[in-house]
């Protein structure tokens, strides 16, 4: 006759019905993390391989634009004309003086256009509406056309985005596509080239930057030199990037 013991075999031990539910919920959960984890995983590294694709097209398309001013340019002197080069398409504009003795109507257009404060900045498309809005607020402002490395300079180093009406830095690709991504700007680079070419969605990449904050210039002078300096914009932008 076996000798008897008090400790429970395998067989005698019943587990609680509420505890293998738990157990066999928290399996299924590990499960769905692990599928989201590597869906997500697989799903950036494609939106990774899309942003690369593009960002080389776009130096293709910038180059082969640069290559046909330069062609343009040396056919006109060839045959002793001028070159002409085309009318800008956008604006960068920075408010250089202050808030005092404004009257109503510049100072509701300075609000339009998100110039609350001096040394702010905006990029504005070229229509007759804003050159008419540009010539009511001209002695309060600063404009002129941006080239390409004064836009990226501009976005990537004094870039932040309007999130929930909050200010945020643009700190990786996933704060623009977030607020973006519907318009299928998905990177920094993809908001570069949308204001460059003032491409279909200009408006809401322009309305999505923050008005960026400058600072004074070399040799500063209150209100000096308003208006718009066409190309020489971006030497001023240099100074007060």
């Amino acid at each position: 006759m076996p000798a008897s013991t008090t400790v429970p075999t395998v067989a005698d031990i019943e587990v609680p019905e509420t505890l293998l539910k738990k157990r066999k919920q928290n399996e299924k959960a590990r499960e769905e993390r692990l599928a989201k984890a590597s869906a997500a995983k697989k799903a950036g590294k494609a939106k990774r391989k899309i942003i690369f694709k593009r960002a080389e097209s776009y130096v293709k398309e910038y180059l082969s634009k640069e290559r046909d001013e330069i062609r343009l340019k040396r056919a006109a002197r060839t045959s002793g004309d001028f070159y002409v080069p085309a009318q800008p398409k956008v604006l960068f504009v920075v408010r250089i003086r202050g808030i005092n003795e404004i009257a109503p109507k510049p100072r509701k257009i300075l609000q339009l256009l998100r110039l609350i404060q001096i040394n702010s900045g905006v990029f504005v498309r070229v229509t007759k509406a804003t050159q008419q809005m540009l010539r009511l607020v001209e002695p309060y402002v600063t404009y002129g056309e941006p080239n390409l490395k004064t836009v990226r300079e501009l976005i990537y180093k004094r870039g932040y985005g309007k999130v929930n009406r909050q200010r945020v830095p643009l700190s990786n690709n996933s704060v623009i596509e977030n607020t973006l991504g519907k318009y299928d700007i998905l990177s920094v680079e993809d908001l570069v080239h949308e204001i460059v070419t003032v491409g279909p969605n200009f408006k809401q990449a322009s309305n999505f930057l923050w008005p960026f904050k400058l600072s004074n210039p070399l040799h500063y002078v209150e209100g000096g030199d308003f208006g718009n300096r066409e190309v020489n914009i971006n030497q001023l932008v240099r100074q007060m990037n």
